[in-house]
């Protein structure tokens, strides 16, 4: 790997990936599943979750367009929270944090993704989910914004 980025640019990089996720959780709030598929890595992306790898930008977008696109109330509310970023080289950064989607069931869990500026933009190359279904005794990581609810 790389030298260190600068301090500076550090800021700048980190305030970057985090704007990926922000447009990532507006666009899936809004039913937007193609710009929320923007912030992975086309065609390149590897989705790791229950168990098994996926290595399929479309195949996951179509998923989603069937799974959660019916009604806002299939998609629910998605919320990023606790983000904690790591640059690991001019290039590349680890970002862990917790999700919670609000919908019938709900879903909460961890994220653990490895980000990459491609051609200037910063995407998701592997994209790590841990998650499951809050109720009483595991209640939610985190939730939308107040005003989001």
């Amino acid at each position: 790997m790389g030298a260190a980025p600068a301090p500076h640019s550090t800021k700048q990089e980190k305030a970057a990936i985090r704007q990926v996720i922000a447009d990532m959780e507006a666009a899936w709030n809004r039913g937007d599943f193609r710009g929320y598929m923007a912030g992975f890595l086309n065609p390149g992306i590897i989705f790791v979750s229950r168990g098994q790898f996926q290595r399929d930008w479309q195949g996951t977008l179509d998923h989603y367009v069937r799974d959660y696109g019916a009604s806002p109330e299939t998609r629910g509310t998605l919320h990023f929270c606790d983000i904690q970023i790591e640059m690991l080289a001019p290039d590349a950064a680890q970002l862990i944090s917790r999700f919670h989607l609000a919908a019938k069931p709900g879903q909460s869990g961890i994220n653990t993704r490895l980000m990459r500026k491609v051609k200037g933009h910063w995407v998701i190359a592997l994209n790590h989910v841990s998650a499951f279904e809050p109720d009483a005794m595991h209640p939610a990581y985190c939730q939308a914004p107040a005003s989001d609810r």
